[in-house]
């Protein structure tokens, strides 16, 4: 398995993004389950990878598959009391590092939880909304 997948695998669920932030592309894309909408740079998707870990809680990944440039990681997890499925569809680029992190979850009730979580969780941190310019 490739060094980056196993190391995001050990950061992304601690909310972390300090640890997050090395391992993308300085231009990385994060489609996130949430909307219909790309997150682009580094340091804004390391902050809402950071706050998606501290949203999740009993986050597992079950299964990794892929090889390459191509990886898809599944994962459980609860978002407060219910519970998602999801996939991590990950691909790094030349240097090894992630280059596009898409992800797509069921059921619909919890990507909904998700959502209001995180709109939450971002709406009272100040260092986030400096991020906004690079939603799109």
């Amino acid at each position: 398995m490739h060094p980056t997948i196993i190391t995001m695998q050990e950061v992304v669920a601690k909310g972390d993004q300090t640890k997050i932030a090395p391992l993308l592309a300085q231009q990385v894309k994060f489609l996130p389950p949430t909307y219909f909408a790309t997150w682009t740079g580094r340091a804004a998707v390391a902050a809402v990878l950071g706050h998606v870990g501290q949203v999740f809680s009993d986050f597992e990944y079950r299964r990794v598959m892929g090889a390459g440039k191509d990886w898809a990681l599944e994962f459980q997890c609860k978002i407060g009391d219910l519970n998602a499925v999801g996939v991590d569809l990950i691909t790094l680029d030349d240097d090894g590092l992630i280059e596009t992190f898409e992800v797509v979850m069921r059921p619909h009730k919890s990507i909904g939880a998700l959502r209001d979580a995180m709109n939450a969780r971002v709406m009272k941190d100040p260092a986030f909304l400096k991020h906004k310019s690079a939603l799109s």
